[in-house]
């Protein structure tokens, strides 16, 4: 379990929060309750993307998040603006390591604005920094 210390960097740090997997775990249960976990997932899925050496892998793996999170109507569909889909629709035609750079900032942006406020309000997080 976190300190209340590092608990509290999560204010000013969805980064911190992100990385701590206490952290990541708390805010996913939180989205949870509010319908919006498909976000972290996402973030979380192009982390580990990011992180794929092997080019048949990185193509597999691309197709998996675009048909779960990017294209309409997937099951788990982020809110992401037209121009944003159409980049990363035309980034995987070569799947790189940054394919879903700019999708991804969008999100984390989302979570950071508007999730990570209302997350910092909740009773939930106002148990973990007692």
């Amino acid at each position: 379990r976190p300190s209340p210390e590092e608990v509290v960097q999560w204010r000013d740090s969805l980064e911190k929060l992100l990385q701590n997997p206490y952290g990541l775990a708390s805010f996913r249960s939180f989205l949870r309750s509010e319908f919006s976990e498909e976000n972290a997932e996402f973030w979380v899925a192009c982390e580990d993307y990011k992180k794929i050496k092997s080019p048949v892998k990185m193509a597999e793996k691309a197709k998996k998040i675009y048909e779960e999170f990017i294209q309409t109507e997937a099951p788990k569909e982020v809110n992401i603006d037209h121009f944003t889909k159409a980049v990363t629709m035309k980034n995987l035609v070569e799947p790189s390591p940054s394919s879903f750079d700019m999708a991804q900032k969008r999100i984390f942006s989302l979570m950071e604005k508007d999730s990570l406020p209302r997350f910092v309000r909740s009773e939930h997080y106002q148990e973990l920094i007692k």
